[in-house]
């Protein structure tokens, strides 16, 4: 037998055991008067007398300390820890007796008084135990922790079990999603839901994920951005839309990119990218001040207010963030106009900076990796990088003061872009003419290109107004307010390779 199936085989006997006692190891429920921390909290005062009235308890067994004819358990859930007192004389010994047929991990419910122990330890002693659930695996190091990166990723319910930290990292991000939406509900922000699956992809230079969809033999795929799902809902009148999605792009697996993710997604009619940047800014400092404090109660994290430390860079959120220009950072970096040079150039000075393929990339994702590899991760910010190339931005207008650039931002925390915004092209025409240049990059071997959506443009025909738009990646930046070193940290079940 393996060493997994020999630990397994006592627990798997004790479950014989137990059913043949025609007990039910799975019972439905049990009706239980405190969580384990709400009866810490309601029972704090009790001094040495016993307390009156019975409670009912319940949560999984972490420890076990047995004194023959009396035991300890520590019970925990997700508000707490409790321990319970378990003596022969009180619950009858065939009663007592079947309490050794538990295990390290199993749900229990008690019933019983609370009551302080001589060591002043609160308490609850049983005046009845009922099995709610028998583990039949060993739990991971004995409650000591578990380390091992990969099998927490891979058994995510293994790390919750062993690591508080993890559970409360969990728990703020869902604080922050709660807030970031309170945010937008406040200012007459409509949230909606958009398809996932798509016969067009579309709204990001992304490869797709695709699937084959049996009722109308189509292949259809799954969403690189809700974007030109949320303008249709401008165009049917709706002028604040916003949206949490799971969008999926068949890209690389490393810390800083998951396949799978989590984007906000926000549309305003008669806006453009200058309010969108004041809108951004607001609502990332307001929600690093609110979550300061809970930083601090959950993950130990302690900064000065307005603050964060991620991975030794501590970056001021409270400021006025510095606003670089796209092409002068680059211009400066190159030594020559990045907008007038010539793709030889671009590919000469790629070559220079290690970028990777850098012979088979498009002009526009030339610059792109340029900028990111020579400006942006030398940018600790927070900042916003502005005004792009046009040619960077085909669902962008077109900037007031230059025909070659656009009117977009990227908002960039510790050297990597958090988001992206633009002033939203609406001119059908344009977007037109926007999407025919990408179909012939496709044709040159650029796989991220934009796909031509007729739908969409169809419906741009009805009329969108003029409007800001703004994407953020929720999982980037909650890694930043956790001072997590991969995104896999921040996402319950992490895309991984498989298992050999």
């Amino acid at each position: 037998m393996s060493e997994l199936a020999d630990l397994i085989a006592p627990r798997r006997e004790k479950l014989r055991r137990i059913r043949e006692k025609g007990i039910n190891p799975f019972p439905y429920r049990f009706a239980y008067t405190h969580r384990l921390g709400e009866a810490a909290a309601s029972f704090a005062g009790l001094g040495d007398a016993e307390g009156t009235g019975d409670v009912a308890v319940c949560g999984r067994v972490i420890s076990w300390r047995d004194h023959g004819k009396s035991a300890f358990a520590t019970l925990e859930d997700a508000t707490g820890r409790l321990q319970a007192y378990f003596k022969q004389d009180v619950l009858g010994e065939p009663a007592y007796r079947s309490l050794a047929d538990l295990d390290i991990g199993d749900f229990l419910g008690v019933r019983g008084r609370m009551f302080r122990t001589k060591t002043k330890e609160l308490t609850v002693k049983a005046s009845s135990a009922e099995l709610l659930g028998k583990t039949l695996r060993p739990l991971p190091e004995k409650w000591h922790g578990l380390k091992d990166t990969e099998v927490r990723y891979r058994h995510r319910h293994l790390d919750l079990m062993a690591n508080p930290a993890s559970r409360n990292l969990f728990k703020l991000r869902a604080v922050a999603i709660s807030n970031i939406r309170r945010f937008l509900d406040e200012r007459g922000y409509l949230e909606v839901e958009t398809p996932v699956l798509q016969p067009v992809y579309g709204g990001a230079d992304a490869e797709p994920f695709s699937t084959h969809y049996e009722s109308l033999d189509s292949t259809f795929y799954l969403r690189i951005s809700n974007e030109l799902y949320l303008k249709r809902l401008l165009v049917g009148g709706l002028d604040r839309v916003y949206e949490f999605s799971r969008d999926f792009r068949n890209e690389g697996l490393d810390r800083m990119h998951s396949p799978e993710f989590t984007l906000l997604e926000l549309y305003q009619a008669y806006a453009d990218y200058n309010d969108m940047l004041a809108l951004t800014e607001e609502m990332i400092r307001g929600l690093v001040m609110g979550m300061g404090p809970l930083r601090k109660e959950l993950l130990g994290l302690e900064d000065a207010p307005g603050c964060v430390t991620w991975q030794g860079k501590t970056m001021d959120f409270t400021k006025p963030w510095p606003r670089v220009s796209f092409t002068e950072a680059l211009d400066a970096k190159l030594g020559f106009k990045c907008l007038k040079a010539s793709d030889a150039d671009l590919r000469k000075a790629a070559a220079g900076a290690r970028i990777p393929d850098y012979a088979k990339l498009s002009r526009p994702r030339l610059l792109d990796k340029l900028f990111s590899g020579l400006v942006q991760c030398g940018l600790d910010g927070p900042a916003f990088v502005v005004d792009h190339p046009l040619e960077l931005s085909p669902l962008c207008k077109a900037h007031r003061a230059d025909p070659l650039l656009a009117e977009r931002f990227e908002p960039v925390v510790a050297g990597q872009e958090v988001g992206n915004a633009f002033s939203e092209l609406n001119d059908p025409e344009e977007q037109r003419k926007r999407f025919d240049q990408q179909a012939a990059l496709r044709e040159q071997g650029d796989r991220e290109a934009h796909a031509l959506d007729e739908d969409f443009l169809a419906a741009m025909e009805c009329g969108m107004p003029p409007a800001g738009g703004l994407g953020i990646g929720l999982d980037r930046l909650i890694m930043f307010l956790t001072n997590s070193a991969s995104i896999r940290d921040v996402i319950f079940f992490p895309q991984l390779r498989p298992e050999a």
